[in-house]
């Protein structure tokens, strides 16, 4: 029951950095678009994500869900140092649900829109930053329960370069993938499938520029992300893959050939997952001065076993419910 349970915590961060990212990454590629531009991007946005942007937070509650049954001491650990972040990623959720009905679904059509989407924009800007910022708090080894102060112990547990540089890769990573979801929404429409695709470049050259910047920060800090990426044959030939669909993806945009351009950027964040949680498993939050604290050793053998029935049972029900609603709302083929 383990492993199943594992199984379904990787796939649903998983999903939820996949679906959720375009959701959130909507708003990025719309914040960063010309003003001209903007009411086109957000149209064609909403109708891509608007049937299904509230369902991809299930991925996230499931997520919460099994770290707070099965995995208390990871839970309460995070819950517990990085409450700041935690909360304020919580607010851009909340703010950005509200203002997406607000602004679409308004009887009243005002100048309150503006509002709405100035709301809209900055919490997918806010939302993805401390999702980055707790993923990279979570690794880098700064939580210490051992500390004294208040500025130890919930502030630089996250303020620090490394985690805050992994925020912004967070948003150009969601901006990219919603980038490349909007290009097959443009249709025919020449003229906004060459912005899509501009699109796309530029937040797949922002994603590689802050990559580079997150490995010098890791080596600097002595955070040793070169050696969970490339120090076993696994991680490394899924960044060598990674790399090569990059190559590929880059041929396809300057040819504008879009058929196959979401289910590469899907693989190519797929095999940075693997890359990034084979190297660092069983550990899922490094402690300083500490081994950190281990999905094995955390785990709530009880619970766990309760939790994976539970797990099974619900997806036979979830999966196909979730499968329906895109396909129930997509007039075109979702790949």
């Amino acid at each position: 029951m383990f492993y199943i349970v594992l199984t379904f915590l990787w796939i649903s961060t998983l999903l939820y950095v996949i679906m959720g990212g375009a959701d959130f990454g909507a708003g990025i590629v719309e914040f960063f678009s010309r003003k001209r531009a903007k009411g086109r991007i957000g149209k064609i946005m909403y109708q891509a994500m608007g049937p299904i942007w509230e369902a991809n937070h299930m991925w996230l509650i499931l997520v919460i869900v099994i770290l707070f049954v099965g995995f208390p001491d990871i839970y309460t650990t995070t819950a517990t140092y990085l409450y700041i972040p935690l909360i304020v990623m919580l607010l851009g959720i909340i703010a950005r649900g509200t203002a997406f009905g607000f602004r679409h679904y308004d009887a009243i059509q005002d100048n309150m829109q503006k509002l709405y989407s100035k709301i809209y924009v900055y919490s997918c800007l806010i939302t993805p930053l401390f999702i980055g910022i707790i993923a990279g708090s979570v690794v880098s080894g700064n939580i210490d329960p051992h500390a004294n102060n208040f500025m130890d112990a919930f502030i630089r547990s996250w303020w620090s370069p490394f985690p805050i540089l992994v925020g912004f890769y967070t948003i150009a990573i969601f901006g990219f993938i919603a980038a490349i979801f909007i290009i097959k929404m443009t249709g025919s429409n020449i003229e906004e499938k060459n912005y899509a695709i501009y699109k796309a470049k530029q937040m797949n050259i922002a994603c590689i520029v802050l990559a580079a910047l997150v490995f010098i920060t890791a080596l600097k800090n002595n955070i040793p992300l070169s050696e969970w990426l490339l120090g076993n044959p696994v991680s490394l030939s899924c960044i060598i893959l990674c790399l090569l669909s990059l190559v590929w993806m880059w041929y396809l945009l300057i040819r504008k050939r879009t058929s196959f351009l979401r289910i590469l950027a899907g693989a190519q964040i797929t095999l940075l997952f693997i890359a990034i949680t084979y190297s660092f498993y069983p550990t899922l939050v490094r402690i300083k001065n500490s081994e950190g604290l281990s999905l094995v050793t955390s785990s709530n053998d009880k619970a766990i076993n309760y939790l994976g029935i539970a797990l099974l049972l619900g997806s036979v029900f979830i999966m196909p419910s979730f499968v329906y609603l895109i396909y129930g709302f997509s007039k075109k083929k979702f790949w």
